[in-house]
């Protein structure tokens, strides 16, 4: 055998011993999972729940580390500059791991090379919700409204770069919608001012609003799915209504790039464990979200969807002018 084939050989043997034996030990310490969020927020009560269950699995803790700021950009880029071994990981959404990119002309991580993918954590369809006294009976006729008026309503949103305000970016640029665009520090501010008839209508993750519907505080026209929420049992989908707007909020789990693939898999063992137990789902529901299932699991499913909504929300940001830094 020619002498660098023997040395090629014999250094991936010895990679192998090296990497083996901790992967196959992993995890023997709590992990840290980076939220890029506040405490309390829609991805840090998911984050929460099924990391809860991970940690029964894998037989260590996962200790949630809030870490906000722009966007939730910085929380990512912690993530995706720390050691790759399997102790730090994340739980992007939708902004920091598909709109980020057209957002932030200098993002210092690449949401869909950047990162070992894990899984998608839930989806969480968007509510299209206006102020109570809103003259529109259904959702075809408020759309119908905001054609003739939008140019004098106000849609809120929680900042520039939060789902609600891409989410209202694709609704409003779909059907031609040009409504002043109010920025909030949050989606608790926003939705004050929607219950107090300050704003016209917002496009928001349906877990923001449940408290909102059920009290009959404003109006929901519709949730952006295929099918009903039992959460939200008498508002229809929009698909129901026949108007052609899905779009979902989602959270999504990530390790450092080059984690190895052995404890990758261990990490995506854990979470559809948690993804399939019945307390989680019930809980879920209750949050008007759903697991992923089948092909949508895993990294291939995570990494697909990731591609897929770059490719859907840059052009609409880029239409719109939008810059976050």
């Amino acid at each position: 055998m020619p002498f660098m084939c023997r040395r090629t050989i014999f250094g991936l043997l010895a990679l192998a011993v090296l990497t083996g034996p901790a992967a196959a030990q992993y995890p023997t310490k709590q992990i840290i999972v980076i939220v890029p969020f506040a405490a309390g927020g829609p991805t840090d009560v998911v984050t929460r729940l099924v990391g809860e269950h991970m940690s029964r699995t894998l037989g260590q803790t996962l200790v949630v580390e809030n870490i906000g700021g722009a966007g939730g950009t910085l929380g990512m880029t912690r993530t995706a500059q720390a050691n790759p071994d399997g102790y730090t990981i994340a739980v992007g959404n939708m902004g920091t791991q598909s709109a980020a990119p057209s957002l932030y002309r200098n993002l210092k991580y690449d949401p869909a090379r950047g990162f070992a993918q894990i899984g998608i954590v839930n989806y969480t369809p968007q509510a299209i919700v206006a102020r109570k006294d809103t003259p529109a009976k259904d959702l075809k006729e408020f759309l119908a409204y905001l054609k003739t008026n939008s140019a004098k309503l106000s849609y809120g949103h929680a900042g520039v770069g939060s789902i609600s305000h891409v989410s209202g970016l694709l609704f409003n640029s779909q059907f031609g919608f040009k409504p002043t665009l109010i920025p909030y520090k949050g989606t608790g501010p926003a939705l004050r001012d929607l219950v107090a008839g300050q704003i016209d209508y917002m496009v928001d993750q349906s877990l923001n609003v449940i408290p909102q519907v059920q009290a009959g505080t404003v109006t929901a026209y519709a949730v952006a799915a295929p099918a009903r929420l039992d959460s939200m049992p008498n508002v229809p989908s929009t698909k129901e209504a026949g108007i052609d707007f899905i779009f979902s909020a989602w959270n999504a789990m990530v390790a450092p790039k080059g984690t190895p693939p052995d404890i990758v898999a261990r990490l995506v063992e854990a979470l559809n464990k948690a993804l399939d137990d019945p307390t989680v789902r019930k809980r879920f529901a209750e949050l008007g979200s759903t697991a992923p299932q089948g092909a949508d699991r895993g990294p291939a499913g995570l990494q697909k969807l990731v591609d897929s909504e770059i490719a859907r929300i840059t052009p609409v940001i880029k239409a719109a002018g939008v810059i976050a830094d």
